[in-house]
């Protein structure tokens, strides 16, 4: 009798009580994308809708024997990383990533949350860069991000090319820089790399107020597509279309006070399967 296995995505983020982002937003995708999820927490938080009251860090060595246990019995297909609190738990992920060789990885720079909070302290930013950058496949910063990362602020599509290209370069690493703070008819995210190519991918403006967790959805959906098979760019997209279908579908939910979450599951697949074929886009 043939055994298969599961497509499997491991991420390694912090856990919000509220389940509208980190780990709990990252194991929503992968399941309605039909990947089997797993997890190393590396802080957990006590938030809601209207923002986050407080953060208690994972001990580093209890991240590491997290991301072991997974690694080694799951192997996953691939990794996605979002906020990671301290210097010593940056370090400590690199190290355990490099002894993995092969697996893509999607690193959501969480620097504050979606209501302004500060998740992350300054030399973990420095180290991150150092340590991480250059193990990854791709980063996904949004335009706050971005400014940390390049020091430009970003008014404009212009302006978004310009500083993705920038980090992509003086970073060695592919960048898809998030664009949906910009105001407008439509919104852009724009991809980068160290060689110049670029991408930019368009969508409609939503009305919603139900945007929590969006960067955690959209990094998350990109590693559950590579999970499946599919190239970077592919996976890039399909994950933006997924995104930008989720946020139509939970808009007019009322979840808390304050900004409610993405609706994950407005058509939720089937557990893949190792060998499962390359996606097709949901329009």
């Amino acid at each position: 009798m043939q055994t298969y296995k599961y497509s499997t995505v491991l991420t390694i983020a912090g856990s919000d009580s509220s389940g509208c982002a980190g780990i709990q937003a990252d194991l929503k995708t992968f399941a309605a994308l039909g990947c089997f999820g797993t997890s190393a927490i590396t802080a957990v938080t006590a938030q809601n809708t209207l923002g986050v009251t407080a953060i208690h860090p994972i001990p580093s060595a209890l991240v590491q024997s997290q991301m072991i246990a997974v690694i080694e019995d799951m192997r996953p297909s691939a990794i996605k990383i979002g906020m990671i609190p301290d210097l010593e738990q940056v370090e400590v992920i690199a190290a355990v990533l490099k002894l993995y060789k092969g697996i893509p990885i999607i690193l959501d720079p969480v620097l504050r949350s979606s209501s302004g909070e500060n998740l992350i302290t300054g030399p973990a930013v420095e180290a991150m860069k150092k340590y991480l950058f250059p193990l990854v496949s791709l980063i996904t910063p949004n335009i706050d991000e971005a400014f940390v990362f390049s020091g430009s602020v970003i008014k404009s599509l212009k302006g978004l090319r310009a500083v993705a290209d920038q980090i992509a370069r003086s970073n060695g690493v592919a960048v898809l820089l998030k664009g949906g703070h910009l105001t407008g008819a439509e919104r852009y995210n724009v991809y980068a790399d160290s060689t110049g190519q670029e991408q930019v991918y368009t969508y409609p403006y939503i009305a919603s107020r139900n945007t929590r967790g969006t960067g955690c959805t959209l990094s998350s959906a990109i590693a559950a597509y590579l999970a499946r098979g599919n190239s970077l760019t592919d996976a890039i997209s399909l994950a933006g279309e997924y995104v930008n279908i989720a946020i139509k579908e939970g808009c007019n939910v009322r979840t808390g006070k304050g900004n409610g979450p993405l609706n994950h599951f407005f058509k939720p697949r089937k557990l893949a399967r190792i060998e499962s074929l390359k996606d097709q886009s949901y329009y």
